[in-house]
């Protein structure tokens, strides 16, 4: 018994996919697209240089376009500045004055913080909206 080149495609299609649910890598799904596109040139009747061509640049560019998109999408805020996780995150503190060290104290949730700014801006007097936690000090930004 002999396996027709579209069988073969199928059988690699199915043990890509296999691998790609045990190791979660998604970039193994893009690979198992390019083998089901030789499948499909092999019921089509193309010869297997076309296939295997054809599996190339549809798996090939399917990764790429994958990365490329993982790449543009905007990333997800660092736990130190989301909200679901800390939620002192975008809470309003009173900021009397700067140390000449870049720090502020300042009195939150019934206890003294150390409050710092954001690098690259100019430290001021007056209401500051805790934008991130950066170990036991509150990082600030002007309202």
């Amino acid at each position: 018994m002999t396996l027709d080149d579209s069988t073969l495609w199928w059988l690699l299609a199915g043990a890509i996919v296999v691998a790609e649910l045990l190791t979660g890598t998604f970039y193994l799904l893009m690979l198992a697209l390019g083998t089901a596109a030789g499948a499909l040139a092999a019921h089509a009747g193309l010869a297997q240089p076309v296939q295997i061509t054809l599996a190339a640049l549809v798996g090939g560019g399917a990764v790429v376009l994958c990365h490329w998109y993982q790449r543009r999408r905007p990333r997800d805020p660092s736990p130190r500045a989301d909200r679901s996780v800390n939620l002192d995150i975008g809470e309003v503190v009173h900021i009397e004055g700067w140390s000449p060290d870049g720090t502020a104290s300042v009195r939150y949730r019934g206890a003294q913080w150390t409050a710092i700014h954001r690098p690259g801006t100019t430290p001021r007097t007056g209401a500051h909206r805790v934008a991130e936690l950066v170990g036991s000090r509150l990082l600030v930004d002007p309202v």
